[in-house]
């Protein structure tokens, strides 16, 4: 009985424990909830480690607050276990786990193989040893060296994260183009879906740049918005003319203002993202005050309830953080990252196109039941993703919420409180992407000119 026990906590059923209400889960969705559980999990642990209002707000409502500090050596007010360092030290554990199960699952094909269990199940074995790997990065000697080095391992590895990101982005703009298109050969109603598509993503941007040019400018002043405005205005421009440029389209068909559109439409998000993460700029009026200019007025009512603002934030930047893990680790987008793309004859035309099942998610389901929820085992035959780029993905996106956590180079003066509080360096991390972004895009374009002899497939 012990035996049986054990193995509903830890095997590759612990969603049947759940009640019979629930509806029906896949195995590999099972999985990755749990993994993006844990994620989320130790995220929250480092959101309140930087938040000097909890730790103020323990400090005065738990009377042994001092003698527990001391009794787990922490300090004499916990300070070990707030600040950045101590979120360098729960992401760096965080990280570790994500990376040994890396190595542990590469070249897993079969869902049926011993290390495929593993990664399945055992989710109480899992989140123990996640916590032990947490709490012993606390115990590293030397923590001034550890510190140091980390902090550029993290930086790369956000940066890394970030570009695989713009990567899928621009491969969804090119597979989107070219599912609708293949429609358009059969059925004219995509060509209307095209034109209509196009058409509503380049008057997003075109209002968004008007919209930024009214309220991130001004007469005097602002030279930095109304330069890096203009700039990211005339790349888009530019990258549009190149799609649909002759030279181009001799050579890339499925070249065409759709996927441009998506990249204009993004470059302009980062671009707002970007001027909202800029210091304020402040000058003297007539009176000798000091007044923020370069921002929309009304935005400053919106920081009265900082604690507000900053928790609805938070939760909606990490829920994009967990979202783009997800999505970016199916079959396809790992395919995609290596070159492997679907072929044209192969590409049936839909409207949800990216939500296709990956692999053998359309294959029949082996349906078990334990008294609880129904857990469909869809991998029966094969994986549906791949673990090991999962972990990986995973791996890159902790460093990336340690880094972004901690306000990247500025890390010395972060609070969660001041999470949107503008820094340079937030901005300049934007703004960049935001050029890599474009740069990607340009380079699938001109690509097939540069070296003609080489097969390109977008």
């Amino acid at each position: 009985c012990l035996t049986f026990q054990l193995a509903c906590c830890c095997g590759t059923a612990a969603c049947s424990l759940c009640c019979k209400c629930c509806p029906k889960i896949k195995q590999s969705t099972s999985t990755r909830f749990m993994y993006a559980l844990y994620f989320i999990l130790v995220t929250i642990i480092c959101c309140v480690m930087m938040s000097t209002t909890v730790a103020n707000e323990m400090k005065t409502h738990i009377p042994f607050y001092t003698q527990m500090c001391k009794g787990i050596q922490a300090g004499e007010m916990c300070e070990k276990l707030v600040g950045y360092s101590a979120v360098y030290k729960v992401c760096f554990g965080m990280a570790c786990f994500f990376f040994l199960f890396f190595l542990f699952t590469i070249k897993i094909n079969s869902s049926k193989s011993c290390r495929a269990y593993i990664h399945n199940g055992f989710w109480l074995i899992k989140l123990i040893v996640l916590a032990a790997m947490c709490s012993g990065a606390f115990f590293i000697p030397d923590q001034d060296t550890f510190l140091n080095a980390w902090r550029y391992v993290g930086a790369t590895g956000g940066f890394l994260f970030i570009a695989i990101q713009l990567i899928l982005l621009v491969e969804f703009a090119h597979k989107w183009n070219k599912n609708w298109t293949a429609g358009a050969n059969h059925k004219q109603m995509w060509n209307g879906l095209l034109a209509l598509v196009t058409l509503i993503l380049y008057s997003v941007a075109v209002a968004a740049l008007v919209l930024m040019a009214l309220f991130y400018t001004r007469s005097e002043g602002c030279m930095y918005n109304k330069v890096l405005i203009g700039v990211n205005g005339g790349l888009c421009l530019f990258v549009s003319l190149v799609a649909i440029s002759p030279c181009v389209q001799n050579r890339q068909p499925h070249s065409g203002l759709l996927q441009s559109g998506v990249i204009s439409c993004y470059v302009m998000y980062l671009t707002f993202s970007a001027l909202s993460s800029k210091p304020p700029e402040t000058i003297l009026d007539e009176n000798n005050r000091n007044i923020t200019i370069c921002v929309p007025e009304f935005s400053q009512g919106l920081h009265r309830d900082e604690n507000l603002v900053t928790g609805l934030g938070t939760t909606i930047l990490f829920g994009c953080i967990l979202y783009s893990c997800l999505t970016s680790t199916t079959r396809a987008s790992s395919e995609a990252l290596r070159g492997i793309y679907a072929t044209a004859e192969t590409e049936v035309a839909r409207c949800c196109f990216c939500c296709v099942p990956d692999g053998d998610a359309d294959a029949e389901e082996h349906v078990e039941k334990r008294g609880g929820q129904t857990v469909g085992y869809d991998e029966k035959k094969g994986t549906v993703y791949s673990y090991a780029y999962f972990h990986f993905v995973f791996f890159l996106a902790s460093l990336y919420v340690m880094m972004t956590v901690t306000h990247w180079f500025h890390y010395e003066s972060a609070q969660i409180e001041k999470f949107f509080t503008g820094t340079w360096s937030i901005f300049w991390i934007k703004m960049v992407s935001c050029w890599v972004c474009v740069g990607l895009y340009l380079w699938t374009l001109i690509a097939p000119l540069c070296c003609p002899t080489r097969e390109f497939s977008v």
